[in-house]
């Protein structure tokens, strides 16, 4: 059950696509508090309330316990004491003796949600701009209400299958050489790779949708030759256009009063990559059929994959903010500075960057009216995404595109993935990347994953290894670094036989992957799920949150430890577990329902496959376009015959027909032994255990 609520004037966000009518009853389950232009909803929680979704947020996969603000932040370091990252998933569902209900807030601007932060038994939800959409969502069950919100929202966007491929990315690839010489190093030592990602380091004085035409000489023919060795190039967009006469889009940007603009007609300069920039009013659908048009001599040029960065929007500073630092800083010129006027001079210019003061500088126009910023601030970077889209879709529209961006607001779901932003090379951010899997899922992202290995700082051996075995597993899965910190391709790394052998398994899965992201995205329904919508009766399993169920039958529960040889785990049902250590050399072990100890050297990591479920693998391959799904190897524990469904098709093609594609791979096991067919497949059931 879905219920619509509008409280002072909503402004469209685009979010939903089906919506009901308004309700004008009293909004079940929350208590409504209007005041001071704000409007406020209120929980009592249950002593074990679970609290699920947000998305891409800090923390525990159950939200309960800390203040959490929507508004999409440039922020690299992802601590614990963030209330906010790159995106807003305002969708919060309560599971307890109660029921299973929440609410998606459909407000484009600040919303806070304090999920028992001020008091352990109430949650909070407050709207800062006091008008907004709330949809209350009631189910019998965790996943019934999420497949009634998605339904609510719209498909999930799909990639192409070469999209689940594994990607190389650095901020420090400057020369067509460089590309050539990692591409090179994975080749020849039999490393799988399928894309190359790269930063700005491509760009002529970092503006957008140019190149550097000395140190990539002939992009078309580069593109080329790397697309002959089964390899696509993902060049970065930022949202900032530098302010420079000469400058194609800036002219054409300013010549059609593209801008967004200051409240004196005057159009906002901020500063980025390219130093000052304009930023084009991505809420209008004018600006953004323009921008999405900027996308076409990148793909005349052979590109078919784009990823949008620094687009909260993410602002260095202002002029404003910029001249207010200088005069402290001269106003404190010659004087004698104490504590208090050092750390004032230190925030003047540290302050600077992404403040609030500049988010309220300047306005958009929507429906002919101009709107403050701050006001629609988070539906910035999933307009940004829509321009992406609707460009690469007026080139290629029978085709699908790969895109992924930083930030977002749902409704961007069904336009492009998202990677989980600029960590760091911590133990604990290859936790928060499994965490955040099930959150984003829940609110329509299923395209999605974190820089393998992190992004900022140092990487160690064992930390890419145990991330990379991670990774295996997520639909988007790209190895990403920052320019100063050390190389981290695989093969620069003594143990780099172990992590191909990891990635062998990642490409021997992908026919099972690809088939539960397609089945995930058709159905409403998610790929990663927390252990508590599968056995909401088992507490244990409700209060595990370093382990999550992937697809229909299996769960993963990676090693996020620094030395650690193995780790805990709790199984909820007898599974199987498959101790990888790569995709032809893996043990089967059927384990009882209970807590383990399970051991897993370095270059070792597990897979658990519920009793009575078997899932399909392919010989592995060094680019997805050469795997061979008509032959299949079948994984499973049975004591009894079952069946599974498998996706298939050709991998590119807009149109999905779920029915058209769907193989029906029949297991039958009788007198001890066990025999599987599927119309037009080859299928290996030797290595299923029959209890």
């Amino acid at each position: 059950m879905i219920r619509r609520y509008d409280f002072g004037h909503p402004i469209e966000t685009g979010a939903v696509v089906s919506k009901p009518p308004v309700c004008t009853d009293d909004m079940p389950r929350f208590a409504v508090v209007q005041e001071e232009g704000r409007v406020s909803f209120k929980v009592v929680m249950g002593e074990d309330d679970l609290v699920f979704g947000l998305g891409e947020n800090v923390r525990g996969i159950n939200k309960r316990g800390h203040i959490y603000r929507a508004w999409n932040s440039d922020d690299f370091s992802h601590t614990e004491n963030k209330s906010s990252l790159y995106a807003s998933h305002n969708l919060v569902l309560f599971s307890g003796k109660s029921g299973v209900f929440g609410a998606y807030f459909d407000d484009p601007g600040a919303v806070t949600f304090d999920l028992g932060y001020t008091r352990g038994d109430e949650a909070v939800i407050t709207s800062e701009n006091g008008s907004l959409t709330v949809y209350y969502i009631e189910s019998e069950s965790l996943i019934g209400a999420v497949k009634e919100f998605r339904y609510l929202i719209g498909r999930s966007y799909l990639p192409p299958k070469w999209g689940l491929g594994y990607i190389q990315s650095r901020w420090g690839y400057s020369s067509e050489n460089d590309l050539r010489t990692v591409v090179a190093g994975h080749r020849s030592r039999h490393i799988p790779l399928d894309m190359m990602s790269m930063d700005i380091d491509y760009m002529e004085d970092y503006k957008d949708f140019t190149w550097n035409s000395e140190r990539f000489p002939n992009l078309k023919r580069m593109i080329s030759d790397l697309k002959d060795d089964h390899i696509r190039v993902v060049p970065i967009i930022d949202a900032g256009v530098k302010e420079e006469a000469g400058d194609p889009s800036y002219d054409e940007g300013m010549e059609k009063d593209y801008f967004v603009k200051k409240a004196d007609g005057k159009v906002f300069v901020g500063a980025v990559w390219p130093g000052r920039a304009v930023f084009p009013d991505f809420l209008r659908e004018d600006v953004r059929s323009w921008f999405g048009g900027l996308y076409r001599p990148m793909m005349e040029a052979g590109v078919e994959a784009v990823w949008n960065d620094m687009n909260e929007p993410a602002i260095f500073y202002s002029e404003e903010g910029l001249e207010a630092a200088y005069q402290q800083a001269d106003a404190m010129r010659g004087t004698n500075i104490g504590v208090n006027s050092y750390f004032a001079l230190k925030d003047a210019f540290t302050g600077m960057s992404n403040s609030m003061e500049d988010y309220r500088r300047f306005y958009h126009v929507i429906d002919g009216k101009p709107v403050r910023h701050d006001k629609v601030h988070n539906l910035y970077g999933a307009m940004m995404t829509k321009a992406s889209a609707q460009g690469m879709k007026a080139y290629a529209p029978d085709k699908r595109y790969l895109l992924f961006s930083r930030a977002s607001f749902i409704g961007a779901h069904r336009d492009g993935g998202v990677w989980q932003g600029d960590n760091n090379a911590w133990w604990s951010h290859i936790l928060l990347n499994l965490k955040q899997m099930p959150s984003l899922n829940m609110c329509g992202f299923l395209y999605c994953g974190a820089d393998l290995g992190g992004f900022g700082c140092n990487t160690t051996e064992d930390l890419l290894q145990r991330w990379l075995q991670l990774g295996v597993f997520t639909p988007l899965m790209r190895n990403h670094a920052a320019n100063g910190t050390r190389d981290q391709e695989i093969y620069r790394f003594r143990n780099w036989e172990a992590m191909r052998d990891t990635l062998t398994v990642r490409y021997a899965l992908i026919p099972y992957l690809y088939s539960e992201l397609v089945k995930a995205a058709v159905k409403g329904d998610m790929m990663f799920r927390p252990l508590a919508f599968d056995y909401p009766g088992d507490d244990m399993a409700c209060r595990t949150e370093d382990q999550v169920m992937l697809g229909d039958g299996c769960m993963i529960a990676p090693v996020y430890e620094q030395n650690a040889r193995g780790r805990h785990v709790y199984l909820p049902e007898d599974m199987l577990l498959v101790r990888f250590r790569s995709s032809e050399d893996y043990d089967l072990v059927p384990m009882k329902k209970g807590h383990h100890w399970v051991a897993l050297q370095m270059n070792e990591f597990p897979l658990f496959i519920r009793k009575g479920h078997v899932i399909p693998m392919a010989k592995t391959a060094e680019y997805v376009e050469a795997i061979d799904t008509s032959s299949l190897m079948l994984l499973g524990w049975l004591d009894k015959g079952t069946a599974i469904t498998l996706y298939d098709d050709d991998g590119v093609s807009a149109d999905i027909d779920l029915n058209a594609g769907l193989t029906v791979i029949d297991v039958q096991v009788k007198d001890g032994a066990v025999k599987a067919k599927a119309q037009g497949k080859h299928i290996d059931a030797s290595r299923i255990i029959i209890d």
